[in-house]
């Protein structure tokens, strides 16, 4: 028999799709439903290694958590990872398959995808009692519906309900909702269920004669009215918000242990990749992160972090356009702390040799690290574990790059004291690991040594539990559909599909 499912699209991308997701997963789990995330094609530079070895988004990975399940490439099939305006890597099932310019991938590429995302779907509704999925952008980009395999072009082929979110904290959300029904063909409005208003402040009851007249014209229904609440938007696609943004901290705001904080200034690099590692630090009672790009702010802060990249040669040289090369060089050699992660970590080497990536060729590095970079056509997808300042620690690796370390001292070891991973020139640090800091107590040594270099009192929170904030998270998430949504209406939703006889409204999508 086959699971139930729903589609959760959006009027805009950052609706709200990816939280909503995860809150109805969340929701569903501590009903006793055996659930599980989906969405066909992601585009995203933040990215998760499976256990097998596979890239999904984050997202996933994170509403994977939200289900209490391990995740897996059928979550997330089809990965898209912009290199730039005009092309993308295409990760399928999982595994890198090539580049296509956005023309060649809407272009004819993308439809071929779609029998292995309804295989992929299938597969999870013969396993699960209801896969919830997630839609990309608005289900009404008329232009790319011709092709589409991830919002209507999945739910007519899959037979999904549809519920559709609307930021009305952006304002216009009743217009967005109708135009959004109005744009889509007869056999696509059928499918769309109804509403659901998301980021609300205020007095509900407010609201409530415009979602009457809502009803009135669409025949559709709204599911629930989520309000406004900071630090929810945890592993979005891509953006910088705060929790970089600070949405982790917000979940358990504490003073500071000791009597200093620590500031850390994260480099705001092109194509910046899976800038959720820092979240652990910003996690962190008495830390303070923001992302900067000019060399002066640089001044204050008691560690740097350069972070992944998708492309690591355009980075580095936009770190040398703006100054921030040479304050990078000047701070290592000053002996005050700069960590390099991934793409970072290449950047802070001697030199790269790149054919796959910016296919530049030879380009020298900034050189404070013992490091020769050189990329491989294959790509690193690992879940690596190991030890570092005496404590276990655990990552994933995504990356091209080939790391040659010839001098300085092991980042990350094994239990037997074999270098695993990076390097440590004084207090300038280099890792592939990706998720390293969430590592509860090697993130708290880190912060000691770099605590003790930049000469701060500052003390990290004995206890501070990183999973333990993203369950809460999480928990948060599925409160807020336990609380603000039609659940009974919901779960007809997900279990029976669409209601039949849902109106059409004009004038439809264009011929």
């Amino acid at each position: 028999m086959t699971g139930g499912g729903l589609l959760v699209a959006g009027t805009t991308s950052d609706a709200g799709k990816s939280v909503v997701t995860a809150g109805i997963c969340r929701w569903l789990v501590r009903q006793g439903v055996k659930v599980a995330p989906f969405k066909a094609q992601n585009m995203s530079l933040n990215s998760f290694v499976t256990r097998e070895g596979a890239e999904i988004g984050r997202a996933q990975a994170m509403q994977a958590q939200a289900c209490r399940v391990e995740p897996t490439a059928l979550m997330n099939p089809v990965l898209l990872k912009p290199g730039g305006e005009q092309s993308s890597q295409v990760v399928l099932l999982g595994k890198p398959v090539g580049e296509l310019s956005a023309r060649g991938y809407h272009g004819g590429r993308q439809q071929q995808l779609l029998g292995t995302v309804l295989d992929c779907l299938g597969e999870l509704r013969g396993t699960y009692d209801a896969v919830i999925c997630e839609g990309a952008g608005s289900p009404a980009e008329i232009n790319l519906r011709r092709t589409d395999i991830v919002n209507m072009g999945i739910a007519r082929n899959a037979g999904l309900p549809v519920l559709v979110v609307g930021d009305i904290d952006r304002g216009g959300v009743f217009a967005s909702f109708f135009g959004t029904v109005a744009l889509l063909s007869e056999e696509d409005q059928a499918l769309v269920a109804g509403f659901l208003v998301n980021k609300f402040r205020g007095d509900v009851t407010l609201l409530e004669p415009g979602l009457d007249m809502l009803h009135g014209l669409t025949g559709r229904r709204t599911y629930g009215v989520l309000p406004f609440r900071h630090g929810l938007g945890i592993d979005e696609e891509d953006g910088l918000r705060v929790s970089l943004r600070g949405t982790v901290r917000e979940s358990a705001v504490s003073p500071p242990v000791g009597e200093d904080v620590l500031r850390v200034a994260v480099c705001a690099i092109p194509l910046m990749s899976n800038f959720t590692d820092v979240d652990a630090l910003a996690a962190e009672p008495g830390v303070v992160v923001r992302f900067v790009d000019r060399a002066e702010e640089l001044a204050d802060a008691d560690l740097v972090v350069i972070p992944g990249t998708r492309g690591t040669v355009r980075a580095l040289q936009w770190l040398r356009e703006r100054g921030l090369a040479d304050a990078l060089v000047t701070r290592a050699a000053q002996g005050r702390p700069v960590l390099g992660i991934c793409g970072g970590f290449q950047i802070l080497g001697e030199h790269i040799e790149d054919e796959i990536e910016s296919r530049q060729g030879h380009v020298e590095g900034l050189g404070v690290l013992p490091v020769r970079v050189r990329f491989a056509p294959e790509k690193t997808l690992t879940r690596p574990e190991g030890e570092a300042l005496g404590e276990p620690v655990a990552g994933y690796e995504i990356h091209h790059g080939v790391a040659d370390i010839h001098g300085g001292e092991a980042f990350i070891s094994d239990d037997k004291g074999h270098s695993l991973d990076g390097c440590r020139v004084g207090q300038t640090w280099g890792t592939h690991w990706h998720g390293s800091l969430e590592s509860d107590g090697f993130r708290r040594a880190f912060l000691r040594e770099v605590a003790a270099a930049a000469g701060r009192r500052f003390v990290p929170a004995p206890h501070t539990s990183f999973a333990a904030l993203r369950e809460e998270q999480l928990d948060r998430l599925g409160d807020l559909i336990e609380q603000h949504a039609d659940t009974d209406a919901l779960w007809r939703l997900i279990e029976s599909g669409a209601p039949q006889g849902l109106p059409f409204i004009p004038p439809g999508a264009p011929a």
